[in-house]
């Protein structure tokens, strides 16, 4: 009684198709993360993942960093110290920050100092 209840129902169970198992494709595998991708080439990597500005002052904030093993090793062989990765990659940004602030401060303390020797020429002092 049960098998005639199913079939009129479900039909004929050899025209049931079985769920098929998943199988991998392009589609469905996960795509590596540039981290993932550089830390399995062994290679050094850092990304700024954000920034966050102050809402009443637009010159301060934030960033979040995300690195690698490697990028630290490659840190603290440059020099750089610290108790945690954590440290060692602010310290290192810091040391970036401060070379443009002086980079720029340098090249508009030499644009003050020009004088015009003659059309093709400028002097910088």
């Amino acid at each position: 009684m049960f098998d005639k209840i199913k079939k009129a129902v479900l039909g004929n169970p050899a025209n049931i198709k079985k769920p098929q198992p998943e199988t991998k494709t392009a589609s469905t595998k996960k795509k590596k993360s540039e981290k993932e991708i550089a830390t399995e080439a062994g290679e050094p990597w850092v990304s700024v993942l954000g920034m966050e500005l102050e809402k009443d002052t637009m010159d301060q904030g934030a960033f979040e960093l995300d690195w690698n093993d490697k990028f630290v090793t490659q840190l603290i062989r440059a020099g750089y110290q610290g108790k945690t990765d954590a440290d060692i990659v602010d310290q290192w940004f810091q040391a970036v920050c401060r070379n443009i602030v002086l980079e720029s401060y340098e090249k508009e303390q030499a644009m003050q100092k020009q004088e015009r020797i003659d059309e093709e020429r400028t002097a910088y002092k």
